[in-house]
């Protein structure tokens, strides 16, 4: 199937709107943002695993990136909980799964050629830099050939300059509330906004934390 597939378009998805539908595996649900494909896709979602739940050991022909929401996701490398960024490059194997249960942002076959780099990052503890205007913190997470990803912290009433977004830019709202001149997003708002985009983000009384990806649309990924 295919979900917001037009990259040219801007999406504003709350996730909670979104129905669960299962995946191949009992236990395991999820809930789909963009999707280009079947069951093997270029595939943005919020999956959630159920106590005791697991997938049986699997490649990732395209890569996959993770950001751990709620509980422990674990694999046979180690256990992973809430505020933990993963990416397992192209190639890569493992078998998830979750005793308590878990749930996911994921993104699947989003890897450019040759980015093989094994991420693993505690956001719980992970350092904060200051960001380009006062009130503003970023978390660089990963970058690879002009496509960057990061948590970006929001303190109350703080504005960001009018800017462009070459490369389209995509926001999970993670906690409080993101705005700019189209709306608001409270947490769990998914946002895509397409190529050369333009905007002028800020917040009021709550502040927010967001996971934003930049440059990405349009960029040259590996296919399914």
């Amino acid at each position: 199937m295919n979900l917001n597939d037009d990259f040219s378009r801007r999406v504003v998805a709350p996730i909670d709107d979104a129905a669960w539908a299962p995946s191949p595996q009992p236990g395991v649900e999820r809930r789909m943002l963009d999707r280009v494909g079947g069951e093997v896709a270029r595939a943005t979602s919020v999956v959630r695993y159920a106590p005791n739940s697991r997938f049986e050991r699997h490649v990732h022909g395209g890569g996959e990136e993770i950001l751990v929401l709620e509980g422990v996701f674990s694999d046979e490398a180690g256990d992973y909980p809430a505020g933990t960024y993963l990416r397992n490059p192209p190639g890569s194997a493992h078998a998830p799964f979750s005793r308590e249960g878990c749930v996911l942002f994921v993104k699947l076959w989003q890897f450019a050629q040759g980015d093989l780099q094994t991420v693993r990052i505690d956001t719980l503890s992970e350092p904060w830099r200051a960001g380009l205007v006062p009130g503003l913190s970023v978390m660089p997470l990963h970058e690879f050939d002009g496509v960057s990803t990061a948590l970006v912290r929001w303190a109350p009433q703080t504005r960001f300059n009018t800017h462009t977004h070459p490369g389209g830019e995509e926001i999970f709202v993670l906690d409080g509330l993101f705005q700019d001149e189209a709306g608001n997003y409270p947490a769990g708002t998914w946002l895509r906004s397409p190529r050369w985009s333009r905007h002028t983000p800020f917040t009021g009384a709550q502040g927010a934390l967001i996971y934003v990806k930049v440059g990405h649309l349009g960029a040259k990924f590996l296919t399914p």
